[in-house]
């Protein structure tokens, strides 16, 4: 089967009873505040497929997305490895960094998803808190990067345990969706300040290209490293990350890969840490009309290369635990 499509075209949020049904370790309490209200998530016919046909947006832009879900490859366990080939779209060919910048590719036709690729905290105070700054510019809750990775989780921890459920939601989409999502918020001003969108209205010059901020860590980090140290591989630069996670972070994968209490996914830490890395990196010595040349890409670099590292790892420890365990979910 090359994908998993809900008999309904609409993915609906579930309520505190199904999912206390679901998930026994996880109390209602716990269940209301992963439980996404009232998304309005529409399947549409040949989408995917539609996608083959128009340019890839470069936005942790598409290099970054493909790394990220390269590394998780590579860690899944066979098992599960099965299951996500199952929901994979067939344009795929079973790899799932070929589909890891989709959510980027649909979200000008699923316009609602635009606000759920990242978090904004208050200005200069370098602090995220779930409650206070996940919702979207009309004040809806849970609506940000973090909110949509418990509910993307949620939908395939459903399914996996629940025949009804997986008939509900379309998994392929919450598998895309779940696997870009994490590669967000590992990039620092995906959970940037709210003033400046994260970096976006920060002008500046990368070198002697006028940009934002945001797209110099959205693509131009990586793209500047490619050219000067991979040889415009890509793989090349995937091969080094990788020998960095078995030689010199490999002490550090546990700690990476782990939930608190055994949850099965828990990205608000992840959020934490890349908004002190925003504070200490990506908006240090980079106001408005600065130019940015070596000074600032030999030392940011190797955040932009742990990040994606971190990003990867986490990512395959949350799909080994969904389709491999019945941990509950992280508490919002």
């Amino acid at each position: 089967m090359a994908m998993k499509v809900g008999l309904s075209s609409r993915v609906f949020a579930l309520n505190t009873t199904h999912l206390s049904e679901v998930l026994d370790n996880t109390s209602r309490a716990e269940a209301a505040a992963v439980v996404m209200g009232s998304w309005k998530v529409f399947w549409v016919s040949g989408a995917i497929v539609f996608l083959q046909m128009i340019p890839a947006i470069l936005s942790w832009g598409q290099h970054g997305h493909y790394a990220t879900c390269k590394i998780a490859e590579r860690l899944l366990t066979d098992g599960v490895r099965a299951a996500v080939k199952e929901l994979l779209p067939e344009f795929a060919n079973g790899e799932l960094a070929a589909v890891c910048s989709w959510a980027d590719d649909i979200r000008f036709h699923y316009r609602w998803s635009s606000d759920l690729h990242f978090v904004d905290t208050p200005d200069f105070r370098c602090q995220y808190e779930y409650c206070r700054d996940c919702h979207d510019p009309a004040g809806h809750k849970n609506r940000c990067v973090t909110g949509a990775i418990y509910n993307y989780t949620l939908q395939l921890m459903l399914a996996n345990h629940n025949s009804v459920s997986e008939r509900k939601y379309n998994l392929t989409e919450a598998l895309m969706f779940l696997s870009h999502f994490i590669g967000d918020v590992h990039q620092p001003l995906h959970v940037g300040f709210t003033g400046d969108l994260g970096g976006n209205t920060i002008q500046a010059h990368w070198y002697r290209r006028k940009t934002n901020l945001h797209h110099v860590w959205d693509t131009m980090i990586i793209d500047s490293a490619l050219k000067k140290y991979y040889d415009l591989d890509l793989t090349n630069m995937i091969t080094a990350i990788q020998r960095n996670i078995s030689d010199n972070w490999s002490d550090d994968m546990g700690s990476w890969e782990a939930c608190a209490s055994n949850y099965t996914v828990c990205p608000n830490p992840y959020a934490t840490e890349s908004i002190d890395l925003a504070c200490k990196y990506a908006y240090r010595n980079a106001t408005p009309g600065s130019t940015l040349e070596d000074d600032y890409f030999l030392s940011r670099l190797p955040v932009v290369e742990k990040r994606l590292a971190q990003g990867g790892i986490r990512l395959a420890a949350t799909l080994n635990r969904i389709f491999s365990s019945q941990s509950p979910i992280s508490v919002a």
